[in-house]
């Protein structure tokens, strides 16, 4: 049963849980996160997984608003599961992110927003950014220290910020013809929200700093062949396979939890780490010429022809 949050149909969802207080506090819980506007959140109860598609209101990139309710969505869900307690009472065991944006996964930054905060040369509006960034990022790695799995349901293109928030969960399934990159430093950039800290921990700093430097695109078969991709699906097929796997692997959940968090221990991700690379980033930006900033708006011209179509009509 997938069960949108709409106080309309909460109810279905509440039911499922065996406790009146569980299912008091749950009630709430979907009340609040269905008044996100940048997100679509859908709850499959029976299954135990939470789906949670981006929706952005503008371009189909990492804007502030974006971040803000991704972030919102990570600690309210973790809050829902400290007021629950007992594991049985919790109705969630997989967070799945997604795109409702046809084609395309996430485009990365916010470019527009970033040309106008440089010449202002805003820092403090640029840092505020880079931070709410890389906490959703860091998060997101940390699955919440939560027994949840993370999953990036990847079904089309993840440029920069989208391609480091794709590659920070647990599981990343991609369709064949999803495409991902690094082109920040075409305009002079660097990607500053995990991309350094995740690709060197999922594969090498060698092949981090090749993807960092080519500004080249990459194909979803490409990146299984490195590492970066976990499965690989065709068009359309990514949600089947997360359910399939979801049925498949129901039995040995805590075993798979108790393996990301080994991964975790042998190679732990400071918050500092992401902290500081995206200090770096804002100082960088900050410093980008007017030709850096024109190059960067021509490609955030390209990010809005993106966004014409405003609703992903897949089930």
């Amino acid at each position: 049963m997938n069960v949108a949050l709409s106080p309309a149909r909460s109810g279905e969802a509440v039911e499922r849980l065996p406790d009146a207080r569980a299912r008091r506090i749950y009630d709430g819980w979907l009340r609040n996160v269905s008044e996100f506007d940048q997100l679509e959140v859908i709850a499959d109860v029976t299954d135990g997984v939470l789906w949670c598609y981006m929706t952005p209101r503008d371009r189909p990139s990492v804007t502030p608003g974006l971040a803000r309710q991704s972030r919102e969505l990570q600690r309210s869900l973790k809050q829902l599961f400290e007021e629950l307690g007992p594991s049985d009472l919790r109705p969630f065991r997989y967070l799945v992110w997604g795109s409702r944006v046809p084609g395309v996964f996430n485009l990365g930054g916010d470019l527009r927003l970033f040309g106008q905060l440089v010449r202002n040369q805003d820092r403090h509006a640029l840092r505020d950014y880079a931070i709410n960034c890389i906490d959703v990022v860091f998060a997101n790695a940390m699955s919440l220290d939560l027994p949840v799995i993370t999953i990036s349901l990847v079904e089309g293109d993840a440029l920069g910020g989208g391609f480091e928030a794709a590659i920070s969960s647990d599981l990343v399934v991609a369709e064949r013809d999803a495409r991902f990159g690094l082109p920040e430093v075409l305009f002079n950039l660097f990607p500053g929200m995990g991309a350094y800290s995740l690709i060197a921990r999922r594969v090498s700093p060698v092949q981090a700093e090749r993807m960092m430097l080519s500004g080249r695109i990459y194909s979803a078969e490409e990146l299984y062949e490195l590492g970066l991709v976990d499965v690989l699906v065709d068009p359309g097929e990514g949600r089947h396979t997360i359910n399939d796997f979801v049925a498949r692997n129901a039995s040995r959940h805590a075993a798979q939890c108790a393996v990301y968090r080994a991964g975790r221990r042998v190679n732990p991700l400071p918050y500092k780490e992401l902290y500081d690379i995206a200090l770096m980033w804002v100082d960088t930006v900050l410093a980008l010429s007017e030709s850096d900033l024109k190059k960067m708006e021509r490609l955030a011209a390209a990010q809005d022809r993106r966004r014409a179509v405003r609703t992903n009509t897949r089930p």
